[in-house]
């Protein structure tokens, strides 16, 4: 079984602010490490705790052979980390995205250990047709060779019906040291939460939220549930936060604040939740099923100077109609949840 370092592990129990890394490309499509080097030195500047690259946000087109940018990107975050670190900046936990059948992903898993990465965010989305055992003995062997974040992937983008018995077996594995939960449906929320309160090992592991619908209410919440341990998500490893960052950061202080305070939630915390999701809405698009989920992250961060364009690796993946003009909306709304005079400050630092 592999073993994740004591400070990392620590720092994942600890929970916290994990965006998932988007990818940097120039206007004419080609890998632009420059400002990929620069969102990193963002999100450490904004004080995540954590990044996770080569996920969905990352684009998963990134492994196809004609791309071939898997490794290039692991690495340049990688060199991003190591250099701010040296400069006395603090450490950030490194989770890389691990897909597909266990050919793919042990080697994946390898590449992303032999990089310096505490842990793979494991995708099931290649083994659809795998029953619960079948899934169980993949991450088996992806475990052996690094720890990993289980990870419930919504279905509208390429996840699959995860049951609460692969849950329970998952969460029981020593190799399992998080798990992300973002099937973007409360039903199956608690199909994890079930599974990991009566693993036996709930104590253990962090439960993350991924679930950029329901952000606030997943981290004010304390499931106690029927069978099993009570569970509380620790932080959130999310593609909303790799927005907006520093406003995220900000954010989540206060909602764990209140979480921990065993006082009622104020009310205008829950005011707070439903201006988050609104902003979620322009920014994934759930009005087009999502299909501009990718494209209104690099809208953002493109309009804020952090990236060189808006482009992405895949043309048909570009904003939906109406798309622009919400998330105008949203950020003339709501000022409070974004950080652009943050990034006006310090983007020359970065860039």
């Amino acid at each position: 079984m592999s073993m994740m370092c004591d400070w990392a592990r620590e720092a994942l129990l600890a929970g916290g602010v994990i965006p998932a890394h988007p990818l940097a490309l120039t206007e004419e499509g080609a890998f632009d490490p420059v400002h990929q080097r620069a969102l990193t030195r963002y999100y450490a500047a904004a004080g995540a705790d954590g990044i996770a690259v080569g996920v969905h946000t990352t684009q998963f087109e990134i492994r196809e052979p004609s791309v071939g940018l898997l490794a290039p990107v692991l690495a340049c975050a990688r060199d991003a980390l190591d250099e701010i670190e040296r400069g006395g900046g603090r450490r950030l936990v490194r989770i890389a995205g691990v897909c597909g059948a266990t050919p793919q992903a042990c080697d994946e898993a390898r590449l992303a250990r032999d990089l310096g990465y505490h842990a793979g965010l494991l995708s099931l989305s290649a083994l659809r047709d795998a029953d619960d055992p079948q899934l169980i003995e993949h991450c088996e062997r992806v475990g052996e060779i690094l720890p990993l974040v289980g990870f419930y992937l919504q279905p509208a983008v390429g996840g699959r019906r995860l049951s609460v018995e692969f849950w329970r077996c998952l969460a029981a594995l020593p190799s399992v040291v998080a798990i992300k939960m973002a099937p973007f449906n409360r039903y199956q929320t608690l199909d994890v939460v079930r599974g990991i309160a009566g693993s036996g090992r709930a104590s253990e592991m962090a439960l993350y939220t991924g679930n950029d619908d329901s952000i606030v209410v997943d981290l004010l919440t304390r499931f106690d549930l029927a069978e099993g341990e009570s569970v509380r998500a620790v932080g959130g490893l999310l593609g909303h936060w790799a927005v907006w960052t520093a406003r995220a950061v900000e954010l989540f202080a206060r909602v764990r604040a209140a979480a921990g305070s065993g006082a009622s939630i104020p009310p205008d915390l829950l005011t707070l939740a439903a201006q988050v999701t609104d902003m979620n809405a322009a920014l994934f698009d759930p009005a087009h099923d999502f299909a501009g989920c990718i494209a209104g992250i690099q809208h953002v961060l493109w309009r804020q100077g952090l990236l060189g364009s808006p482009r992405t690796l895949n043309p048909r993946e570009s904003l939906s109609p109406n798309q622009a003009a919400e998330l105008h909306r949203v950020r003339t709304a709501y000022p409070h949840l974004i950080d652009d005079e943050f990034v006006k400050r310090h983007r020359s630092e970065w860039v």
